[in-house]
């Protein structure tokens, strides 16, 4: 079976972890220089500039030209699709988390329980 483009959809162009973590520097809703990009992710200008094609044909980042620069900014409403696909599942680690609280407890209660001195019977009686 052939593999779909990266440019197919969402799911494809994120499943790139580089892409994912260029998406975790643009989270925070500003523009962003490509440089500013490539400094913090630490990966060479012409791949950070591929990463956002990318993620632009896709619909996941804007780019406006500002003078010589390129400003890229997240659009999140395109990550909708992966939200609702994962929320699906959510179920299953909600489950894991309360089963895991619920063990913590029981786990305390024990502890608080063998760590309580015993009653000594009354030697006056």
């Amino acid at each position: 079976m052939a593999r779909a483009a990266t440019t197919a959809d969402v799911f494809n162009a994120i499943a790139e972890p580089r892409r994912r973590e260029i998406i975790g520097v643009l989270v925070d809703g500003k523009e962003w220089a490509v440089g500013d990009v490539v400094k913090l992710v630490r990966l060479p200008q012409p791949a950070v500039s591929k990463h956002l094609g990318v993620l632009r044909r896709v619909g996941v980042v804007t780019v406006v030209k500002r003078g010589q620069h390129r400003m890229y900014r997240l659009n999140g409403a395109e990550l909708k699709p992966v939200h609702d696909w994962a929320k699906t599942f959510e179920k299953y680690w909600t489950h894991q988390i309360s089963r895991i609280k619920e063990r913590a407890e029981q786990k305390a209660v024990e502890r608080i329980g063998s760590a309580l001195p015993s009653e000594a019977p009354d030697s006056d009686k």
